[in-house]
C-alpha cells in the first residue's frame, strides 16, 4: 500500500535527518560558552519532532487529500489562509491595545479579542492538518513532474507543520563577518529580553550577537511560520524540503564546515524553493501567479506603509543593503572595527527612516542573512558564492540536473570547477 510505504520511508530516514539537519545547532566552542546565558531559553527540537512525526504518520495513513477534487483542495487551503489572516488581524489589535499608553486596563480591554482568538485557534488546529496534507501533495506532484523523485515519490517525503518558530541567536566575530554559532531559542522572547541576552553574550564573548526570527526550520517534519500569504508559504515549505533533500547528500552533510558551504546550501534552497513554489502556483493556483519573490531578509526587515515623496526615487532596500555590506567588509579588512559598527548603526537608522524596521544591524546580521544569495543584491555583498550558485543553475538544463550536480559537492572549489567544465 502506497501510504504504508511512505510511512516506512520517512520513519527509516527521520533519525538521520533529525540529528544531521543544518537547522539544529551543532556544538562549537563559541556556542558552548554562549550557552552559559542561553540554556534556559533554548528550544527542544527532539520533543517537537517526535510529537509532529506521530501526527504526520496518522495523516499519511489516512491520505485524505486524495479524496478531494482539485477545486476542493484549493478551497481547503484558501479557508486556512483566510483563517490565518483573521488571526493575524486579531493579534495586531491585541498588540496595539497593550502598546497604547492611554489604555489603563489592557487585559480587560482585550478580553473579547482574546476570546475570539482562542476560538479561531481551535478552528485552526482542526483545519491545519488537512491543509498541510494538500500542500504536501501539491509540492510532491511538482517535484515528480520535475524529475526530483525516487521510485515516483520525493525522498524524503514532503512533510511540514505550520507552527510557532524558535528564534535564532547568531554569533559572529567583530573583526570579520563569519557565523561562529547559531543557537535556537524558544519563541516568545520580548524585544527587551532579546536585547538583554544579546548584550550579555556579546560582552561575555566579545562577539557580535543578534537574535533573528525564522521563516522555517529544516528539521523533519520541517517547521514553517504561520504565514497567510500562499506565495510565501509555498516557497518556505519548498525551501525547507530542499534542506531535507540535501541533508541526505554530501552538500548537506558539510553544511556547517565553512561559510561558503552554508551559503551554497542556503542559496540552492532559495533558488529551488522559488522555482518549485512558482510551479505550484502556476499549476494549482493559476490566478495567483507570483509577482515578486520573497527574500529571507524580508522576514526580518518588515516594510511599513510610508508615504513616499513623489519627487524622490523609491528606496531600494537590496541595493542599499548590498552597498552597506561592501563598505563594512572593507572597514573590517583594514581593522576598523569600531568605525564599521558606527557605520552600521547610521545605516540602520536610514533603513528605519525608510520603513525597514531593523532592530540591530551588525556583523551577526550579515553573517546570517548574507548566506541567502538568491538575488544579485543584498546582505551577501560581494561574496562570490551566491553568483556562482546562480550561474550553475543558469547553465544546468533543469532543476533536477542542477540539484544532482550541486548536491554532491563538498567545497566551493568544486563548484567553481564544475562551472568551468561547461
Amino acid at each position: 500500500m502506497k501510504t504504508l510505504k511512505i510511512i516506512r520511508g520517512f520513519l527509516f530516514i527521520v533519525l538521520i535527518i533529525l540529528f544531521t539537519s543544518q537547522s539544529v545547532w551543532h556544538p562549537l566552542d563559541t556556542g558552548e560558552r554562549a550557552r552559559y546565558y542561553t540554556r534556559q531559553f533554548e528550544f527542544d527540537y527532539f520533543y517537537w519532532t517526535i510529537q509532529s512525526l506521530w501526527e504526520k504518520g496518522g495523516q499519511a495513513a489516512l491520505g485524505l487529500q486524495h479524496y478531494f477534487s482539485p477545486v476542493q483542495q484549493r478551497r481547503i487551503v484558501d479557508d486556512l489562509l483566510d483563517l490565518l489572516n483573521q488571526l493575524h488581524s486579531l493579534e495586531d489589535q491585541i498588540r496595539q491595545i497593550y502598546a497604547n499608553p492611554e489604555v489603563k486596563n489592557p487585559k480587560m480591554e482585550s478580553e473579547s479579542l482574546l476570546a475570539q482568538k482562542q476560538n479561531l485557534e481551535a478552528i485552526f488546529d482542526q483545519q491545519r492538518p488537512l491543509a498541510e496534507s494538500v500542500i504536501q501533495y501539491q509540492i510532491s506532484t511538482i517535484l515528480s513532474v520535475k524529475g526530483i523523485n525516487f521510485a515516483g515519490q520525493p525522498l524524503p517525503p514532503v512533510l511540514f507543520k505550520l507552527t510557532s518558530l524558535p528564534d535564532q541567536l547568531i554569533l559572529s566575530p567583530r573583526t570579520v563577518i563569519h557565523e561562529d554559532a547559531s543557537i535556537s531559542l524558544s519563541p516568545g522572547l520580548t524585544a527587551r529580553q532579546m536585547d538583554d541576552l544579546e548584550d550579555k553574550v556579546s560582552s561575555w564573548l566579545n562577539e557580535s550577537a543578534l537574535i533573528v526570527p525564522l521563516g522555517g526550520v529544516g528539521v523533519y517534519p520541517t517547521m514553517v511560520y504561520r504565514e497567510s500569504s500562499l506565495e510565501y508559504l509555498l516557497k518556505v515549505v519548498a525551501h525547507e524540503w530542499i534542506h531535507n533533500y540535501l541533508t541526505l547528500r554530501p552538500l548537506g552533510w558539510h553544511y556547517d564546515d565553512n561559510p561558503q558551504l552554508r551559503a551554497m546550501n542556503e542559496t540552492t534552497a532559495d533558488i529551488c524553493g522559488t522555482e518549485i513554489s512558482q510551479a505550484v502556483l502556476r499549476y494549482f493556483y493559476p490566478d495567483k501567479a507570483p509577482s515578486s519573490p520573497y527574500s529571507q531578509e524580508g522576514i526580518f526587515a518588515v516594510k511599513s506603509s510610508l508615504n513616499q515623496d513623489q519627487n524622490q526615487a523609491p528606496f531600494d532596500f537590496n541595493k542599499e543593503m548590498h552597498a552597506t555590506r561592501v563598505q563594512v567588509d572593507n572597514l573590517l579588512l583594514h581593522g576598523k572595527v569600531e568605525e564599521a559598527e558606527q557605520f552600521m548603526e547610521l545605516k540602520r537608522q536610514l533603513f528605519w527612516e525608510n520603513g525597514y524596521q531593523i532592530r540591530k544591524l551588525n556583523q551577526a546580521y550579515f553573517a546570517f542573512y548574507g548566506a541567502y544569495a538568491e538575488s544579485p543584491l543584498g546582505a551577501a555583498g560581494n561574496d562570490p558564492v551566491g553568483p556562482a550558485v546562480r550561474l550553475l543553475r543558469e547553465k544546468s538544463g533543469s532543476m533536477a540536473d542542477f540539484l544532482n550536480r550541486i548536491a554532491g559537492m563538498t567545497s566551493f572549489e568544486l563548484l567553481k570547477q564544475n562551472i568551468s567544465s561547461y
